[in-house]
This record gives structure tokens, sequence and C-alpha cells, in this order.
């Protein structure tokens, strides 16, 4: 089983920052983000969502962070990762969105309407048809520090992209060497069957939201169905932990109360014991699920339950690692590293 968590201010539940534990006024600050990923890693999890700071400070987490494809460029993306890439020795992943709020839109000044829908699903797999081409754009030998001959790069090895979609065009190549994994993690949430193909036929992780363990088989079948039949499917949880289900209600109820409001979500949220969520981890595993992406509703408190709760119970069940094996994101999540395309094409 693999598993993630999604890293968001204080913690997904809106009041978390008034807990006792909290620490609002750390929380644009590189050593709060190096120390709770700090307690992720502790915990031998996959992979965080969020990235450069704590890349040089950590040695095995894969480290995703989110972009919106709607308002960024894919050129700039794709050598910002790639470079993650570098400085964490190929733990880099993104996990790509779109978006069509037009407050972002004015925020951003890039388009004055966002599209429609669909359009912006078929942007966002031009987007990481772009990302990728140019991530290949290397061909692993590339440099070649020829001192004599006064070459660094051997010009032969790089490869122009010449993409031309809908909503940009890009030429290429990259200006960043290829990636230490070729291709750094690409991942996408998606809560229904207008993402699913996306998820599908561009991502190598897809991230949903099932309610049950039945619903969850049918979203992976339906993303097999599409296509899909090398991508991990992992499923989204929003958990808030206690030595007993009362006290976690308990720690719920308070942070509602907080709020002024009962929180919601669009992933099902876990209100229980870490024993109680490691089963229903086992059990909705058995619909198909590759892992899941656990979002603590309060940070420390739900994060470190998970790292010494939650992941101790499914390694007594021998269902999660007791030690890093791989160097990379991709090892760790059992994804082969590729050849570039344009390599392989030049070979043949």
């Amino acid at each position: 089983m693999h598993l993630a968590v999604a890293l968001d201010g204080a913690g997904w539940h809106p009041a978390a920052w008034r807990e006792p534990r909290a620490r609002p006024d750390e929380l644009f600050t590189g050593r709060y983000w190096t120390d709770i990923i700090a307690e992720a890693e502790r915990g031998l999890l996959d992979a965080v969502l969020i990235a450069a700071r704590v890349a040089p400070l950590t040695r095995h987490i894969g480290l995703i962070p989110t972009v919106i494809t709607t308002h960024t460029e894919p050129f700039h993306l794709s050598k910002a990762i790639a470079t993650l890439d570098y400085a964490s020795k190929g733990r880099a992943g993104v996990r790509l969105r779109v978006s069509r709020s037009g407050d972002e839109a004015a925020l951003i000044g890039r388009r004055e309407h966002p599209l429609a829908a669909d359009d912006l699903l078929a942007e966002a797999a031009d987007y990481i048809e772009v990302i990728r081409r140019l991530w290949d754009s290397w061909d692993d030998d590339a440099v070649i520090r020829d001192a004599a001959a006064g070459r660094f790069i051997d010009r032969d090895r790089l490869h122009y992209i010449d993409f031309s979609g809908a909503q940009f065009s890009v030429k290429g190549p990259s200006i960043t060497p290829r990636p230490p994994q070729g291709q750094p993690v690409v991942s996408a949430l998606g809560h229904g069957s207008t993402v699913y193909p996306l998820i599908a036929k561009s991502a190598d992780v897809g991230f949903v939201t099932p309610g049950d363990a039945s619903e969850a088989a049918a979203i992976v079948a339906e993303i097999r169905d599409a296509g899909g039949d090398r991508v991990q499917v992992f499923a989204d949880l929003v958990v808030f932990l206690g030595a007993t289900v009362e006290e976690a209600a308990s720690r719920q109820a308070r942070l509602d109360e907080l709020a002024g409001h009962a929180y919601t979500s669009d992933a099902t949220v876990f209100t229980g014991t870490p024993a109680q969520l490691a089963h229903l981890l086992l059990d909705w595993q058995r619909a198909g699920l590759a892992g899941f992406r656990l979002r603590p509703g309060v940070i420390p408190d739900d994060l470190e339950a998970i790292t010494r709760a939650v992941v101790p119970e499914l390694q007594q069940h021998g269902a999660f690692r007791t030690g890093y094996e791989a160097g990379t994101l991709r090892g760790l999540l059992g994804l082969s590293r590729p050849a570039s395309r344009y390599a392989t094409a030049r070979s043949n």
C-alpha cells in the first residue's frame, strides 16, 4: 500500500490554526514545512504535496507540488519540476489541476474569462503532453562535457518538440537537462467521470474521492476502461484521529464549533481511531486502489497519528513498508524510468 499526505496550512479543517499545537505564526516560514515533512518522512510515507524548500533537507519522501494548468505556462513548469527533481535527486512529481474561477482569472490576468470545462480539460491534456515532451527533449547523455573540443552539450542529442495545440504552441527544446527520473511523476485529482479520461490517458497517479469500497472499485474500473491500465489510483480521505472514537469525534466537534459550521469536504471525512482507519484502508485497497492520499484535519496532531499509529498498524498487517526501498519517487511507486521518446526514435 502507498500513502501520501496532502499538507495544507495548519490542516484541512478551517479552524485547525486555532488548536493548541498549531503554529499559525510560522505557516509562511521554511522551518514549519521542513518540520512537518520530517514527521511525514519518519512515517515512511511515499509523498507529500509541498516542494522546493524541503528537497535538500529530506532523503526519501517524494515531493509533489500542485500547479494550476489554466494560469501557468507548460514550458516554465517543465523546467521548474525538472529542477526540483535535480534538487531532490529524483523525488519530484507534480499535481495538475484546472480552474474555472473568474476571480482567479482576474487575479492572474492571463485570461479575461475561463474556458468551458471540456476545453479546460483538453488544455490540461495538451499541457501534460508538452511537459512530458520537454522532459524528453534532452537525451540522457546530451551533456558530454568535452573540454578538449569545447563542447559541453551534444546539440544532436537535443530535440525540438514542435507542439501546436488549441491554446498554445511550444517549439522547445527545454533549457534544463532531462530530469533524474526521466519523467517526474504526473498526478491529477478527479471527482467524477469527466476527469477520469484525463487521468487514464495522461497521468501516472490519479487521486479520486470515493465514498466507500464499492464506489472505489467502480472508479478504478472506469479509469481502466478509459485506457488507464498503468495508472495508480489513490483515494483521498480527510482524517480526524483519536485514541477512541469519542475522542476523535470530540476533536472534530470542537473544531466545528470554533469555525461556526460543520466541516464538509469533497473527499470522505473519516473520524475514528488509527486502527479503524488502517482497517478501512485495507478494505478499500481490495477494491483495486494502489494507495491513499490522507489529508490531516489538524497538523501536527493528525499527521503524527498517521505516522506513529496508522503506519505501525498497517505494518503489523504486512501492508506497508518497514523502510524506504527506492531512491526515487517513481521507484517508491513501482513505476519504471521511461526512455526518452526522441532518443528512441533516433536510435530506430
